[in-house]
């Protein structure tokens, strides 16, 4: 077992933290101008069992905080159980980004790691496994998780009743990857879907006069509409005509080529991002009729749009330098959300277009986040940060581009770089006068002591970093982290 302890502390100068001292940190961390926390956890690895067929795990993971949105935070309570390739995992886990660096990255557009853990139940293939007679050609992992978000207290005092919130929401994540070429060749392909979506709990729309109450699809019937997506939103269950799946799904396409060299490695990624099928398959039904055949699929007929959103990135790893080990470059594009149209066929006009996606909300549920924070990238700008009580992006329309950096110039010591500059346009809904830009620069550096010596299992890790534009504002922080781990037989 190993017992972990680390205490951080954050100071800000400007109206926030800096992006980059607060993203892509699971949730545990803060806008706020100083924060900070300790954080203590007992934790057994599954390699504890590796010669074994049945492997088990857990973890306890609690931090006490100061200026952030609780004081106790439970980041991580979990167990699990592992035969051969298989996982199961029961509580709230950090779970790593797929086909990404975990460190470098901006983050997934889907399944990030910039919200706290949802507590649930995991099932996967966390590593590829080898499918029968394809001789290690071939081979396959995922995961299908269900869970209840814990945020519904942060909900009501964030929004303070007046604006859209929802309790008891549920969490459906699943994805499948394909591994194309054997793990031990120099090329590699993989091929990926990854999906999300809300469902369940009660969702209160705020109006004029009287707040409008949605219960939302639950039960069997809502786990199989999350799991496939299918029935209708509640709220149009009323109304009839329009048909939206129930809940709120999301999900992206990834794909990754990899090249292996005695020397270096590189790496190819793009991850599409969908809300619905406008962009998951680039097709919408069309050919309706009209009278009373206006709900009709009268002939063959389809809307196309266009492939314009998307992340791409490159990955290169050298494995003989130390100053320079790693370096990710991506750019990530928004802006199109399959256009700036939406009409749903009607008895006058048959015409059905599927635009204004509106990336990460939602007019039932908050959107795709999770205690204020994105659940997928974070350039996506967070309803945290939002001072009218509003839970959604208001900055979904963007794009950027993003560097990263590592290496280990000498023993025990390693540090990151990160450069992302980014010009928003807000939503369709509520676009930008002028669009906004942003630049946000970190440099982070860790040392841990040598073994064998008085401070053996003791590490310092130190950031600066700092926001310039318009879109996050001016802000420059720095961050002290001191940690210690001690490995108990």
């Amino acid at each position: 077992m190993v017992f972990k302890t680390e205490a951080q502390l954050t100071a800000s100068d400007g109206d926030n933290t800096p992006l980059w001292l607060n993203a892509n940190r699971y949730g545990l961390s803060s806008l706020e101008t100083t924060n900070g926390y300790l954080r203590a956890g007992l934790f057994r690895d599954l390699e504890q069992d590796s010669a074994r067929s049945w492997k088990r795990g857990f973890g306890a993971d609690v931090a006490l905080a100061t200026g952030f949105s609780s004081t106790l935070v439970v980041q991580q309570a979990y167990a699990e159980v592992g035969w051969r390739k298989g996982l199961l995992t029961l509580g709230a886990k950090e779970q790593p980004m797929e086909l990404k660096n975990q460190e470098l990255s901006s983050g997934p557009q889907t399944l990030g790691i910039n919200a706290r853990p949802v507590p649930g139940i995991r099932l996967a293939l966390p590593d590829y496994w080898n499918v029968p007679f394809s001789k290690g050609w071939l081979g396959l992992k995922g995961h299908l998780f269900y869970g209840v978000t814990t945020d519904d207290s942060w909900q009501r005092d964030f929004s303070h009743l007046q604006s859209r919130y929802t309790k008891h929401t549920m969490l459906h994540t699943k994805a499948g990857y394909l591994r194309l070429g054997r793990e031990a060749k120099p090329f590699t392909v993989e091929l990926g879907l990854e999906m999300g979506s809300q469902f369940s709990g009660t969702s209160f729309i705020p109006g004029n006069t009287e707040t409008m109450v949605i219960k939302n699809q639950s039960g069997l019937s809502g786990i199989v509409s999350a799991l496939i997506p299918s029935g209708s939103d509640a709220i149009e269950k009323d109304f009839g005509s329009y048909r939206n799946k129930e809940g709120n799904h999301v999900g992206s396409w990834v794909v990754r080529a990899n090249c292996e060299q005695p020397g270096w490695g590189v790496s190819l990624y793009a991850d599409h991002f969908f809300e619905d099928q406008s962009q998951l398959f680039l097709l919408d039904y069309d050919g309706y009729g009209t009278g009373e055949d206006w709900d009709r699929w009268e002939h063959f007929g389809w809307f196309v749009y266009d492939l314009r959103d998307m992340l791409v990135g490159a990955e290169l790893r050298l494995k003989h330098c130390k100053w320079l080990q790693s370096v990710v470059a991506e750019y990530l594009y928004t802006k199109y959300q399959s256009g700036p149209v939406y009409h749903d066929h009607t008895m006058v006009i048959s015409d059905h277009i599927g635009g204004i996606d509106d990336y990460y909300n939602h007019y039932v549920f908050t959107g795709w986040q999770h205690w204020g924070q994105v659940m997928g990238n974070p350039l996506y700008r967070s309803p945290l940060y939002n001072d009218n009580g509003m839970i959604n992006v208001l900055n979904n329309r963007f794009w950027a581009w993003h560097l990263g950096m590592s290496g280990t110039p000498a023993e025990g010591l390693h540090y990151r770089l990160l450069a992302t500059w980014q010009k928003g346009f807000g939503t369709y809904h509520h676009p930008l006068v002028e669009p906004q830009n942003n630049v946000s620069l970190m440099a982070e550096a860790r040392y841990a002591f040598p073994k064998d010596s008085k401070l053996e299992g003791w590490s310092l890790k130190g950031a600066v970093a700092l926001d310039r534009g318009e879109l996050l504002g001016d802000n420059a922080g720095v961050q002290l982290t001191i940690g210690k781990q001690l490995n108990i037989k």
